[in-house]
């Protein structure tokens, strides 16, 4: 059996030449093997068929400028990248992918090409083909080699999550002993199974304007659940914190699905890093745990729940400032206004 350890110590390297925003023609490389420390600017690894289908996760870390892939919790790609180069910093923080535009050309910056174009947020930031140099050196977004982009483009749907980070962790799995936010008779947990598994999953397919994506922001510091569908609030209400003193860290959790063995959910759990790349807890069971909701946000999540629905927890306040007009993004204190 192929197992996360063997497919991560497992883990090598390719290469690809980036897509030069002038317009010159991109050269188009497949991967080749190398050790991922190794990697040189354009140069990243592609393994998909290490986890064939699942949610998929992206974290970039802004001082490694790489760019990590995860699908069903296993790293199945490593690229390298250019992010904001001084005085137009890429922001760290949660997002999810807001649009997709294959032939993307930039409104702002003298109608750029931003091939295979997945946008983060309304307000120009993007991961898309571009310029690597080796440094940051875009005006704010995330650029990918040519050929990798392509290959990115073709696993994302409108609701993958990218988190832009000071730091990077893999994944790792976590069962929560029931639906998520509260407690649960199994007569219900049954119900949402079976929704679970007649579900249309994102990634088989690409999603539709008729789709949705959702999400659920638990904030510590003002004790809110906010749960958004296409970035839009549909619910919200008080969290209940079992021992409050005590932080919940950044963290991202994407459900994976019902464990086939327990009545539980399984979570693929990330931490977020600001700048400085300081861990704040742990993604595990435990913060699930602490976290309970009222009754009305605990149908609305129980209504939306999908695999790949993402809940992230964090020490930020979740209020609208958090956030630009109707992205979803969760942007570190330093990073806002």
């Amino acid at each position: 059996m192929l197992t996360r350890r063997h497919v991560l110590a497992g883990f090598t390297a390719g290469a690809a030449a980036s897509i030069n925003l002038l317009g010159h023609r991109p050269l188009l490389a497949d991967p080749v093997y190398k050790k991922v420390e190794d990697l040189k600017p354009g140069e990243f690894t592609w393994h998909p068929e290490r986890s064939p289908s699942g949610p998929v996760a992206i974290v970039v870390s802004i001082p490694e400028q790489r760019v990590f892939v995860y699908r069903n919790g296993i790293r199945i790609a490593v690229s390298t990248c250019s992010t904001g180069k001084p005085g137009h910093s890429t922001p760290t923080g949660v997002f999810t992918i807001l649009e997709k535009d294959k032939n993307h050309h930039s409104s702002t910056y003298n109608n750029a090409p931003m091939p295979n174009m997945n946008r983060l947020t309304w307000n120009g930031v993007a991961l898309h083909a571009g310029n690597l140099p080796g440094y940051p050196a875009s005006h704010g977004c995330v650029r990918l080699p040519s050929k990798f982009s392509e290959f990115l483009f073709g696993i994302t749907h409108v609701g993958t999550p990218v988190i832009l980070a000071g730091s990077h962790t893999d994944p790792q799995e976590v069962i929560h002993p029931g639906l998520v936010l509260g407690d649960y008779a199994d007569k219900e947990f049954k119900s949402v199974e079976s929704g679970l598994k007649g579900e249309k999953l994102p990634w088989q397919a690409e999603v539709s304007k008729g789709d949705t994506a959702t999400a659920i922001i638990v904030s510590h510091a003002d004790m809110t659940i906010t749960v958004l569908e296409n970035g839009a609030v549909v619910a919200s209400g008080k969290a209940t914190i079992t021992n409050p003193e005590q932080p919940l860290g950044r963290h991202v959790f994407m459900l994976a699905g019902a464990h086939e063995g327990q009545s539980g959910m399984i979570w693929h759990a990330i931490s977020h890093f600001d700048r400085t790349g300081v861990p704040l807890g742990q993604p595990d069971e435990a913060v699930l745990k602490r976290i309970k909701s009222d009754e009305t946000v605990r149908q609305a999540i129980v209504d939306r729940m999908h695999p790949g629905m993402v809940l992230v927890t964090t020490e930020l306040p979740a209020h609208p400032d958090t956030r630009t007009g109707e992205d979803f993004v969760l942007m570190d204190e330093d990073q806002q206004g």
